[in-house]
């Protein structure tokens, strides 16, 4: 009986830490944008930065490719 004296104020003080740190992040808008983060996982940022159009060998392959594939001829 005598460590429930004991157990009650702590867990009381344990609660209202807790309601006090849920409030100060409502106020200081950390619920704002919930999906950002997810798709921050999802998508790379230096990626896309990095990404340029492509040239026009890496769409279609040269003549000589084509040539050679055809032929079965090496070079």
């Amino acid at each position: 009986m005598a460590s429930l004296y004991l157990l009650i104020p702590i867990a009381i003080i344990f609660v209202c830490i807790a309601v006090a740190i849920f409030l100060w992040a409502v106020k200081s808008d950390q619920f704002e944008d919930l999906e950002r983060q997810g798709f921050d996982i999802l998508f790379d940022e230096t990626e896309s930065k990095s990404k340029s159009v492509p040239s026009a060998e890496e769409i279609e392959p040269t003549t000589k490719t084509v040539e050679n594939q055809n032929t079965g001829d090496k070079s």
